[in-house]
């Protein structure tokens, strides 16, 4: 599972795959377990993406 931090940066890495004009080409995908590390994949060996929004809790204690 991949968790990005924001909306905008979850858009920008997917217009980052959808535009990965050269076929065989490899996009980053961020491994949240790993600050700064990468899977590296090729966008027409990705069957399907499961997107879902993730909730946080407003703790005022």
């Amino acid at each position: 599972m991949v968790h990005f931090a924001s909306l905008d940066q979850f858009q920008d890495w997917y217009q980052g795959l959808v535009n990965a004009s050269a076929e065989g080409a490899f996009v980053n995908v961020p491994l949240s377990d790993l600050d700064g590390e990468f899977l590296v994949v090729r966008p027409d060996a990705v069957i399907g993406m499961r997107v879902e929004p993730q909730y946080a809790l407003i703790d005022d204690a």
